[in-house]
């Protein structure tokens, strides 16, 4: 607890020792309880008197219509009327009810509070001369090197350049599995080096870096509200004047008419207290921002309220290919010989032949195959636009597309898979192909599956060629594809699904990652980038934000949101029951000042009870 909860405790202890002190005063001197009535004052004024002076201020400055007014009119009057307990009672659960939502918005705040904490105070910057100097990581320019020792978190993006080590991704991503990074493996800040000693080369500045990204979007996050949230604050600024008039009015006619003031009044008062629209004003809030930090724990950055509700009514996701679905990142994908070729042989006349190149391909069929020099490798030939003719081992090895090998009559047994296909041949005879394409993220299929089982229907748009698309398509068993799309072919096939659907039964979201995904993030209901992978500009125009590339997390996005919004809705119906079934019955005079308490205070932390289910983690289905 913070120390003003503490001190709000302690009010409400010393009140409640007060009041029973005076309840036995008046069982042990029954003929002096009148007198003694007016010590309940005593604990009135210990846990009320910061509701009257709120109620004042308020006052002073026009705004009048809050539930410390109506808190503070109903128990005055009360206690006016002689009704010392009850105008005690109806303070002192409020400043209850009051404690425990301050307690439990503290607790939704945590998870998010936990997240500020990924914020680094310090680099260690290496000088030219070894030397090493404590430097606010802002004042760290990009091209520079640091050191971070184990246990230290990672202040700036970078590449390692020295040192393997294993880190915690955890505040970031959600996951606990610590991932080993290696020279040349790319880090973001805010994640925990672990084991071993790491030097570090920058890649952006701090202001640019990951950790300051997410440390913005959830400051900011509160501040974009849900349609829900924007009705309830207007609902409260037009629904508490309209209840203290109606308790006005309900003191002052029925009192004219049978001359009995005192029970009219009370009743009034009894209509002001349950009219209190604290149950709705705190758990509704609450259960957004419970969603929102709930969800940042598992790896996913919702930046606000509004989009929470606009992804718990998805009916269609759209997917950008490369990056998205699948790795980004071409590589082998099939070595095929001929009968009676190693695939070892094939590949190894593939990279030597390939050696000499600047070519894209080239740098992959090298990767693949890098354990023999160039030395046997002689009179490379590179033809535009179909391969390389080398001698190798004193042969003719032709490596290259299709029109190569008939260009030197060679016929091949042609792939009808996607991706770029590398036949070749050694001394004029066809021995294999191989296929260089990427490869779906390991978690594509079971994401795209988990949105079907939930009725969501998906579609891909990609600007690579039909047969790629259509490739991927299937082994997702997505229906709905187009390809080769550029940036502004996808805002149209977007908005195109966006003039068929429904706005109000349901929204299209977009996940993407590249730079030229910005425009159909923004365009769309609901805009999903990836977090680790995707670009500055993706992430900037995204709603929601992957923060691990993890596919599953989006599926899992959505059952939190729908939880998030169950509760709300939940709250909402039942606050609103309550209080509408005890206002009519305190107007007919079946409810007292003690239902006044159930049904404001009860209600509230029955409500908030229910909010604070938001911060038990979701994990994704086994």
């Amino acid at each position: 607890m913070t120390t003003k909860q503490k001190k709000s405790l302690n009010k409400i202890l010393i009140a409640a020792i007060s009041f029973i002190v005076v309840l036995a005063l008046k069982l042990i001197f029954p003929f002096y309880e009148k007198w003694i009535s007016f010590l309940y004052l005593i604990p009135y004024f210990i846990v009320g008197l910061e509701v009257l002076e709120d109620a004042w201020n308020g006052i002073k400055n026009g705004e009048v219509f809050d539930e410390n007014f109506l808190m503070s009119v109903a128990t005055i009057g009360a206690i006016i009327l002689g009704e010392f307990q009850e105008g005690v009672a109806v303070m002192f659960f409020y400043q209850v009810g009051e404690l425990f939502q301050s307690y439990a918005v503290g607790k939704s705040r945590q998870s998010i509070s936990d997240l500020m904490d990924i914020s680094p105070e310090y680099a260690n910057l290496v000088d030219e001369d070894g030397s090493i100097t404590e430097e606010d990581p802002e004042d760290v320019p990009v091209g520079s090197t640091i050191l971070v020792r184990p246990g230290e978190r990672i202040p700036m993006d970078g590449i390692v350049i020295e040192g393997s080590s294993s880190i915690d991704t955890s505040a970031l991503t959600g996951e606990s599995m610590p991932v080993h990074v290696k020279p040349g493996s790319d880090v973001i800040s805010g994640c925990v080096n672990e084991s071993a000693v790491l030097k570090i080369q920058t890649t952006k500045l701090y202001e640019d870096s990951t950790v300051a990204r997410i440390l913005e979007l959830v400051e900011n996050s509160s501040m974009k509200k849900a349609k829900v949230e924007s009705f309830i604050t207007r609902f409260s600024r037009y629904y508490t004047p309209a209840v203290c008039y109606s308790a006005l009015a309900l003191a002052v006619v029925p009192s004219l008419i049978t001359g009995d003031w005192k029970t009219w009044i009370l009743r009034a008062l009894t209509f002001l207290v349950i009219s209190c629209p604290c149950a709705l004003v705190i758990s509704i809030p609450l259960s957004f921002f419970g969603g929102i930090g709930g969800a940042s724990r598992s790896g996913i950055l919702v930046k606000g309220g509004n989009d929470l509700e606009a992804l718990s009514k998805i009916q269609k996701v759209v997917f950008d290919k490369t990056g998205t679905l699948t790795e980004g990142r071409f590589r082998i994908a099939d070595v095929v010989p001929e009968e009676g070729i190693e695939a070892d042989h094939l590949l190894r006349l593939a990279a030597l032949a390939e050696s000499y190149t600047t070519h894209p391909i080239g740098e992959i069929l090298r990767k693949g195959y890098e354990e023999e020099s160039r030395d046997s490798v002689e009179e490379v030939k590179e033809i535009a636009g179909k391969g390389i003719i080398a001698n190798i081992d004193s042969k003719r090895v032709a490596v290259g597309n299709v029109k190569l090998l008939d260009s030197i009559g060679v016929s091949v047994s042609t792939c009808d898979k996607s991706g770029t296909v590398i036949y070749v041949s050694e001394d004029d005879v066809y021995i294999g192909y191989i296929r260089i394409a990427d490869s779906l993220k390991p978690d594509s299929a079971r994401a795209v599956k988990e949105l079907h089982d939930c009725g969501i229907e998906t579609v891909l748009l990609s600007g690579d060629n039909e047969k790629t698309v259509k490739s991927v398509a299937d082994e997702l068993n997505i229906v709905n594809y187009h390809a080769e799309l550029l940036p502004e072919g996808k805002v149209m096939h977007l908005e195109e699904l966006m003039a068929s659907n429904d706005s109000d039964k349901g929204t299209i979201g977009f996940v993407g990652d590249g730079i030229n995904d910005a425009p159909v993030l923004m365009r769309s209901d609901v805009g999903i980038a990836m977090g680790a992978m995707g670009s500055d500009a993706a992430i900037e125009a995204a709603d929601v934000v992957l923060m691990d590339d993890n596919l599953r997390k989006l599926p899992l996005a959505v059952r939190i949101s729908k939880k998030c919004m169950r509760i709300v809705i939940e709250n909402i119906i039942f606050s609103l029951a309550v209080k509408f079934i005890c206002l009519i019955l305190a107007a007919f005079g079946f409810a007292n000042m003690w239902w006044a308490v159930f049904s404001d205070v009860g209600v509230m932390v029955i409500a908030v009870l229910n909010a604070t289910r938001m911060l038990r983690p979701m994990k994704l289905e086994e």
